[in-house]
């Protein structure tokens, strides 16, 4: 690492490149999150070999202004062997110029296999055999990174369009010099975000959705807040999570995190999460952090059947 004293008076210091690694199954849509990081800003590169990536990234330190840098490989990629890829990332891991993570795109073989049947392509690991059949043998070769990767991401459920938008909220915020904090709402009855780091369940508190004049509001507008303020159990439950991440995000920049997801759902994602998630956001700002804040379900239809029964 240079010395910093050599660097002139107020010069910025030296910035660690992040490095995303990109795999996963076949048809479950690394060429799509490839293709967003690189609108993102992040300079992608497919079926790149990995036993090549060192050379590609060249000595530490050995330029100030480092794109952030995204690498496509999977099974058809020359030379692919899970363990010596594992081994290779092992020791980028260990340079303090760099920010290693490993993205592993997941889906369900019935998923997999209606996507290959639809669009007519052949199997890389079936050409000669059923699709079902190449489906199983690429899962059993890609295990072992699976159960490695810093982050699964599962698309069996979504859409294209679905998958651009996870690959938005998760990495598009990669400024090398800051850790990205992102803080989002979300309906429980909808699923639980994939990529969600930390995760808080508000709906112990009053449901504004079962108080009429509120239903269609959601937690954007000031009588849905006051009447969520209202419940005993808010003040001090906020105080308590808002005390927990000014104790855990310094130190997850310490040690090098890219990016944080912090999650409040509730049942339907309209109201309680979304009231919680943007006075947490301006807390954090109060504490010197920079969240993007988004609401997966706020446009989402109220509906009796997916609040539950009313307490």
């Amino acid at each position: 690492m240079p010395d910093d004293s050599l660097l002139p008076a107020g010069a910025p210091g030296p910035r660690r490149q992040h490095i995303l690694l990109v795999t996963g199954l076949s048809g479950a849509g690394k060429t799509t999150a490839l293709r967003v990081l690189e609108d993102l800003g992040w300079e992608a590169i497919d079926n790149f070999p990995i036993r090549l990536l060192v050379r590609l990234i060249g000595p530490p330190w050995q330029d100030n202004q480092r794109t952030p840098l995204a690498i496509g490989f999977d099974s058809r990629t020359r030379g692919f062997d899970p363990a010596d890829v594992i081994e290779r990332v092992k020791g980028l891991t260990q340079r303090d110029d760099l920010v290693v993570t490993t993205l592993f795109l997941d889906c369900n073989s019935a998923e997999l296999e209606r996507r290959y049947n639809e669009t007519r392509r052949r199997h890389p690991m079936a050409l000669e055999r059923p699709v079902r059949t190449g489906i199983q043998a690429e899962r059993e070769l890609l295990e072992p990174l699976r159960r490695w990767a810093d982050a699964v991401l599962d698309t069996s459920a979504f859409t294209s369009n679905d998958l651009q938008q996870a690959v938005r909220a998760q990495f598009g915020h990669s400024a090398p010099q800051d850790m990205a904090v992102i803080v989002s709402s979300f309906g429980f009855a909808r699923g639980t975000p994939p990529l969600a780091d930390l995760v808080f369940d508000m709906r112990f508190l009053d449901n504004p959705h079962w108080v009429p004049e509120l239903r269609e509001q959601t937690g954007l507008d000031a009588p849905v807040g006051d009447h969520i303020r209202q419940d005993p159990a808010f003040d001090l439950a906020f105080e308590q999570i808002r005390t927990l991440l000014g104790t855990l995000l310094p130190r997850y920049r310490a040690q090098g995190k890219a990016y944080v997801n912090i999650a409040f759902g509730c049942t339907g994602g309209r109201h309680r999460s979304v009231f919680t998630a943007e006075r947490m956001a301006q807390a954090l700002r109060e504490l010197g952090f920079s969240p993007t804040v988004l609401h997966r379900n706020l446009g989402s239809r109220a509906a009796d059947e997916i609040e539950g029964p009313q307490a």
